[in-house]
């Protein structure tokens, strides 16, 4: 399909390409934001906000501490390990500032994922939270790190509150373990030595890598994405033009400068890390950063406390928020978007949203290979629930057959992308590479889809969690949509598991949300919905399913399981 398919079906004021020669990296994107916005709010956290101009002040800080105080050139990788506090976005700015690669780690990693992630990237450096620091003296010796930055949760604070928050965390919470590093150096004292000298602007090229991004490890072993500065900025830019959309009065339903967005998805994970981090700065809007969103009690409270224009969430916290007694509380007056992504969105859970909050929840599609946005639905009554809408600017999607032909609209086959945001490849995977990326640049993405005669996506399922029973093929998220619209059901998840007479047969866990939900009940339900190969023949209740920090369930695990 050419990518003119899509010049008319994109609505009102979104252009059809963006322009790949504005900037020459992420960090000339940052630092014209920060120009521009500079008495604006950036960030907020615990109560401290960020104005752009302070966020480029401590960001060059932090990039010359790494230029005078340490021997680490450009290219080099530093590997950054927190939760979403203020400290994260300072220390990705300086990194980039100084020619580093960054290397997003999940907090919450094993000492086995750590180990992978640092020996795979050769980081030299680390920022890490203190309450992790058991695990990093675990793996240091087995690493190439020789430079430690210890963040400490109250170092953005004021020196009183933010001595009383670190003092809680260690001594009341007990939420740092022992451990001995006395090699790092403190966060604060980086921005403080750091200021006393000027940063030198890096060499920086659109081709020039800029992160490692690692993809969440569910198939295989982890491997890292080389997202490019042209990939983020040219995806920052493709979600930048789809803000332009123009309401029915002719203005932008995203205002430049003055949006609020609750960020409660950890800015280290790619899609957070390109909408928070990397969008919400080249447009100058405020990122509120929720550091425990699963502390839902505190989460609710702080929503509270703002009047937001946005929120990005996936399904599980959706689920989660809604049941929360103190939600209708909340004033979603100023509330007009709200975008899931990471994960499928439920409908029940979208409609349900929608009544208590007024908001339509619209569902975007990426991949960490991606930067991650490849289609977003457009924003309002113009959104399509069930699809994850229209190729963003600039991209062209298809879908394949297994001998890799083109398939027409309205055909379910592999999708494939193009465009500016693919990434480099996998970094020192040449095999893995190959197999994903062509010549001509397309990626297969390994997702079964649609594409509708109006240009709308569906993704129908991950080709390989593929269910088939006696030839015909079942795809795990139908199932799991259905049965989630059941009123007792929390959470399920449907895999495919061997039989003598059908070859597979679908095997279900639930998690009920009442404690009567029977067997029988359920099979009532979906003896109704579906046709009689789709109808699961296993059934299972767990109090909780295996889960990704993104909120992703992991089928592979109970297909292990199983």
């Amino acid at each position: 399909m050419q990518p003119e398919f899509w010049n008319d079906k994109r609505p009102a004021g979104v252009p059809n390409d963006i322009d790949l020669g504005a900037y020459r990296s992420v960090v000339e994107v940052f630092e014209r934001a920060c120009k521009t916005h500079a008495d604006r709010p950036a960030f907020s956290n615990m109560g401290v906000t960020l104005s752009y101009s302070d966020l480029e002040r401590h960001s060059a800080a932090f990039a010359a501490w790494l230029q005078h105080h340490t021997d680490l050139q450009p290219g080099d990788r530093i590997a950054i390990q927190m939760p979403n506090l203020l400290q994260y976005p300072i220390a990705v700015f300086g990194a980039l500032r100084a020619g580093l690669i960054v290397v997003n780690t999940n907090p919450l990693y094993t000492a086995r994922e750590m180990r992978h992630q640092f020996q795979d990237s050769g980081a030299r450096a680390l920022v890490y939270l203190n309450t992790f620091g058991h695990h990093v003296q675990e793996v240091l010796p087995d690493t190439a790190i020789e430079h430690l930055i210890e963040v400490r949760i109250g170092d953005m604070l004021p020196p009183l509150k933010g001595a009383l928050v670190n003092a809680a965390v260690k001594h009341l919470k007990k939420m740092v373990p022992d451990y001995s590093l006395p090699q790092a150096v403190s966060f604060k004292d980086v921005l403080r030595d750091g200021a006393r000298h000027s940063h030198k602007p890096a060499p920086l090229e659109l081709d020039h890598v800029a992160v490692l991004q690692y993809t969440g490890g569910t198939t295989g072993v982890a491997k890292g994405a080389m997202l490019t500065h042209g990939n983020l900025v040219a995806n920052m830019q493709q979600v930048r033009a789809n803000m332009q959309q123009l309401d029915d009065q002719g203005h932008p339903v995203i205002r430049e400068g003055q949006e609020v967005m609750i960020a409660p998805l950890p800015l280290y994970h790619i899609y957070a890390f390109t909408v928070n981090c990397m969008c919400m700065t080249v447009t100058g809007n405020h990122n509120v950063l929720i550091t425990n969103p699963r502390d839902i009690n505190g989460f609710v409270k702080e929503l509270q406390r703002w009047q937001f224009s946005a929120f990005l969430g996936l399904n599980t916290l959706f689920v989660a928020l809604m049941a929360h007694p103190q939600f209708k509380k909340i004033d979603f007056s100023r509330l007009k978007g709200t975008n899931s992504g990471g994960t499928a969105l439920v409908s029940a859970v979208a409609e349900r949203w929608k009544s208590l909050t007024g908001c339509t929840v619209v569902e975007g599609y990426g991949l960490t290979e991606t930067s991650p946005v490849v289609c977003a639905n457009p924003h309002g009554e113009h959104s399509r629930l069930g699809t994850v809408g229209l190729p963003v600017p600039g991209t062209t999607v298809k879908v394949i057959d297994d001998e890799g032909n083109a398939l027409p609209l309205g055909e379910r086959g592999e999708l494939c992308v193009k465009g500016p945001q693919v990434m480099k490849g996998y970094w020192q995977r040449p095999e893995a590479t190959a197999e994903v990326l062509d010549e001509e640049g397309w990626l297969k993405t390994g997702d079964v889809a649609v594409i509708d005669e109006d240009g709308f996506v569906s993704i129908v399922d991950r080709k390989k969690d593929l269910i088939i029973v006696s030839g015909f093929n079942v795809y795990p998220n139908e199932i799991e949509d259905v049965v989630m619209a059941h009123p007792k059901v929390a959470a399920c998840a449907a895999i495919g598991v061997a039989d003598e007479k059908s070859g597979e047969a679908v095997k279900l866990f639930v998690v009920p949300s009442d404690p009567t939900l029977t067997q029988q009940e359920l099979q009532a339900y979906c003896r109704e919905n579906f046709t009689g190969y789709k109808m699961p023949r296993h059934y299972v209740f767990r109090d909780a399913l295996p889960m990704t920090p993104v909120g992703k369930i992991l089928r592979r695990e109970l297909r292990e399981s199983a």
